[in-house]
């Protein structure tokens, strides 16, 4: 099992947050609050870069959601990027690549 960690930087488009380790059911609840604390302007991205990202459960994707919820309520958007392979796949096989915008890397966001 491998920490949780959540490193926020802001950029000209709007927050990134950088989530490594587990996210799952003891770790996702961080993620919701952490997210959820973000202020985010109309227009704005929130990018939650993934490549660091061991794990993910149920509960890990959930959070994600509540993350695109938050975005969405504020007239922003919100972007996926290193996206690990095995949530990749979880991603495709529930229908959620469809409604996230998955970037391979950060760097757009950033600049």
């Amino acid at each position: 099992m491998s920490r949780l960690t959540i490193t926020t930087r802001t950029t000209a488009t709007g927050p990134l947050l950088r989530i490594a380790g587990d996210l799952d059911y003891a770790t996702s609840e961080d993620v919701r609050t952490h997210v959820t604390g973000l202020r985010l302007e109309p227009g704005q991205c929130l990018v939650l870069e993934l490549g660091g990202m061991e794990f993910c459960d149920s509960s890990g994707i959930t959070a994600l959601l509540v993350a695109r919820h938050h975005a969405t309520a504020a007239g922003a958007d919100v972007a996926l990027t290193a996206v690990p392979d095995h949530t990749m796949r979880i991603l495709r096989i529930v229908g959620l690549d469809q409604i996230f915008t998955i970037r391979p890397d950060s760097a757009p966001a950033a600049s």
